[in-house]
């Protein structure tokens, strides 16, 4: 019983969701009886060194370069390291999914967590979206399995692969029933009297229409845009701010997990416009906090966020979710409740990671 996690830059996590999700599952395996084996990416030159978290074997390997050359240094040598090993193999992501085609041939099995469309995301550019619309299509050849993180994912995958090659297992959250209220004070905020964005500033995200919406009028109420921002180099993160009323709170992107916590739980409403992706984790963990979900309207989110949220098309129908909503608490304590139903149906990392354990185990009897 033997796992080797590929495909994140490490635990524990500081990234993204995939690096939250392998610092839930890796211990939960080592918990049941696991040998976990996780790769993490380390800045600099030097040789692989290995240490151990939580009973999680994590391997570390140097790689003296920034940005996207240097995730893609990373994940080759990752994958000639594991080459090498026997055991199961787990890869999230299919960025790179050409490299696990050595792994296909050395008869190893590599099951591949297929995570969003990434080639229809409007940030990359012609040649960033044929390198991974290539790569979604050799993950899909390579991995001897596949997992999708929702049901339009699979029904896209299906497409390109049986559908018997693919297993739909959700992102998995938090179920936060408090925070600490004294956490708002830095921010200057007061439970319920401000609502929030948390994501990437990028287009696809609707930060434009949705702080347009908000600043279309005076709103006596505050909104409280976390992310990235550097208004000096990137037009579109300009654009917005520019955009945006003094009711308008932009503090940066934050990753302190009992910060972000408090803002989600004690928000008015929780505003999610991603249009492109599956299960988005941050709308997962905006659910396990019980947060009302304001969401563009498509079928990524209203599979996830389910029929108690509120949908948006456009800037006009954000405004006016936000005239109907900022004026109807007892609408919104109806949301909250249906967010907490809906995670506790889907959500929760218990009944995630065990679907997780259930699918290795059937791979693990097949390789042996």
């Amino acid at each position: 019983m033997r796992l080797f996690i590929l495909g994140t830059r490490g635990i524990p996590a500081s990234h993204g969701g995939f690096e939250t999700f392998v610092e839930k599952l890796a211990p939960y395996l080592v918990s049941h009886g696991w040998e976990v084996v996780v790769y993490c990416q380390e800045s600099g030159k030097g040789s692989i060194s290995e240490t151990e978290w939580r009973g999680v074997r994590r391997i570390h390997i140097p790689v003296n370069q920034e940005g996207a050359a240097g995730t893609i240094i990373f994940d080759w040598k990752v994958t000639w390291n594991a080459f090498r090993q026997k055991g199961l193999f787990l890869t999230l992501g299919y960025n790179t999914a050409v490299f696990n085609l050595m792994q296909r041939l050395g008869s190893q099995i590599n099951l591949i967590n297929m995570d969003g469309i990434e080639w229809r995301r409007d940030k990359w550019g012609p040649l960033a979206k044929t390198w991974f619309w290539l790569n979604e299509r050799a993950g899909c050849w390579v991995g001897n399995h596949l997992v999708a993180d929702h049901p339009e994912i699979k029904r896209h995958l299906a497409s390109r692969v049986s559908e018997s090659k693919i297993t739909m297992i959700p992102y998995g959250g938090d179920d936060v029933k408090s925070a600490d209220e004294e956490l708002l004070a830095p921010f200057d905020l007061e439970p319920r009297q401000f609502s929030i964005i948390i994501a990437r500033p990028e287009p696809e995200n609707s930060f434009l229409e949705m702080v347009r919406a908000f600043s279309s009028c005076q709103r006596n109420h505050k909104l409280v845009v976390l992310g990235s921002f550097t208004p000096q180099k990137n037009a579109f993160h300009r654009q917005v701010m520019e955009a945006a009323s003094d009711e308008v709170i932009f503090p940066g992107a934050i990753y302190d997990a009992p910060i972000v916590q408090a803002l989600r739980h004690f928000s008015y409403l929780y505003l999610h416009g991603h249009r492109v992706g599956g299960t988005n984790p941050s709308l997962v963990e905006a659910l396990g906090a019980g947060c009302a979900v304001m969401a563009h309207d498509n079928h990524f989110n209203r599979w996830v966020a389910g029929a108690g949220a509120m949908y948006f098309k456009d800037e006009a129908g954000c405004a006016g979710l936000f005239d109907t909503l900022l004026e109807n608490n007892d609408k919104v304590e109806s949301m909250r409740a249906a967010s907490k139903q809906q995670f506790y149906e889907y959500f929760t990392w218990e009944q995630v990671l065990q679907e997780y354990e259930k699918l290795l185990l059937k791979w693990l009897e097949k390789s042996n």
